[in-house]
């Protein structure tokens, strides 16, 4: 199974940016998407973004035009670029593989 390592979290005021990574165990040529959720205190979590083997993407409609995800083939790491953040995007961010394999999170607070 492959195992994923995310990192890149941390306190932002609004109106910040952070990049998160997700870094995988083996190839990202192996697995056929990859996507980043969140958990907010309190709520379900949610799909944030997703990036396919081909690059095709995809993004929630509340983090369209802010956030952007990407991946290095040859690192084997995926990317979530926040920009434009906002006290409701305070959430613990999973990265997810194939839908059923998940990272154990990284924490993101925007005051």
């Amino acid at each position: 199974h492959v195992q994923l390592v995310e990192s890149g979290g941390g306190s932002v005021e609004a109106g910040g940016s952070l990049t998160l990574s997700c870094s995988a165990s083996r190839p990202l040529s192996t697995l056929t998407v990859l996507a980043w959720f969140r958990q907010a205190p309190g709520k379900e979590r949610e799909g944030v973004a997703g990036i396919n083997r081909d690059g095709g993407t995809t993004y929630a409609d509340s983090v369209k035009g802010r956030f952007t995800i990407s991946k290095d083939d040859a690192k084997n790491t995926v990317y979530l670029q926040t920009n434009s953040l906002k006290p409701e995007d305070t959430a613990v961010y999973y990265c997810v593989a194939d839908l059923n394999r998940w990272g154990l999170g990284t924490q993101v607070t925007v005051s």
